[in-house]
């Protein structure tokens, strides 16, 4: 399957992969003005397709970015389409949990992690792989270990910024207002539920 990402080309594989959907352009948006036409090392969490990880290197030619995702087929998929693009140089595509694996502190990160709980099933997810949509109790563990993550002060350098996507929104911290990301984040999931 295709899709266009940003005007750009991507092969995608439901099922196995999480297929992007439109509000995932508000993050790659908002991402994009914090970067501006600085160099930058960017991770992209939780790529799947590598579609916000393309689309930022297509879009920034001083940026360096480091793709994760803990899905074997995603990170192949990721790299297909960094390829496909013609940024393979500077996405690299990787496997791991979270920021883990990237070798150099980044100076932005941008996620699209599982954040519904895994207790509720929404009919309109019913054809996206389940890791990718659920995470167990309220669904913000895997949101709660990357801020911390952040928060460490080895993975992110020293102003870093962090732009999440979650419900449909593109949320954005310093890493010193991390702890106020978290409450956001678990206020707007009450609400949400």
């Amino acid at each position: 399957m295709e899709t266009t990402f940003y005007d750009l080309p991507f092969t995608l594989a439901p099922g196995r992969v999480f297929t992007p959907r439109p509000a995932t352009q508000g993050v790659v948006r908002v991402a994009g003005k914090l970067i501006g036409d600085e160099p930058k090392l960017v991770a992209d969490v939780g790529t799947g397709s590598g579609v916000i990880a393309v689309s930022l290197a297509a879009r920034h030619p001083r940026i360096e970015v480091w793709a994760v995702d803990q899905n074997p087929e995603a990170v192949a998929l990721a790299q297909a389409n960094a390829r496909r693009n013609g940024v393979a140089e500077r996405v690299h595509a990787i496997e791991g949990d979270l920021l883990e694996p990237v070798p150099v502190p980044v100076d932005v990160v941008v996620a699209n992690l599982p954040y519904l709980p895994d207790s509720l099933h929404d009919p309109r997810y019913s054809n996206e792989p389940g890791d990718a949509i659920y995470a167990p109790g309220d669904g913000l563990d895997p949101y709660r270990r990357l801020l911390n993550a952040c928060r460490d002060g080895k993975l992110v350098t020293p102003g870093g910024v962090v732009v999440i996507q979650f419900h449909r929104e593109a949320l954005t911290a310093n890493c010193w207002e991390l702890e106020d990301l978290r409450t956001r984040l678990e206020e707007k999931q009450e609400v949400a539920a």
